[in-house]
């Protein structure tokens, strides 16, 4: 079975197994709003894909404002 971090996050949650808060975003806004729904003064931003190494392709970034998930948002979403 292919599923996403964030499909097996919600799978987790709905069988009380505690997973970190996070946000599906499927465009740059939403990553925006996203960030700011959860108001943590460092955040990730992922890609989420069904392939090994998406860290070793830039597609895991460590980000301290919201400027900076615009910004890799655009990036990866471009």
């Amino acid at each position: 079975m292919n599923i996403h971090e964030y499909q097996a996050k919600a799978v987790l949650r709905e069988f009380g197994v505690p997973v970190p808060r996070g946000h599906a975003a499927f465009t740059v806004e939403e990553a925006v709003k996203a960030a700011r729904d959860l108001a943590t003064p460092v955040l990730v931003v992922k890609a989420q894909i069904h392939a090994g190494g998406r860290g070793k392709a830039g597609g895991v970034k460590v980000v301290k404002s919201v400027d900076e998930v615009k910004k890799e948002a655009e990036r990866l979403l471009g």
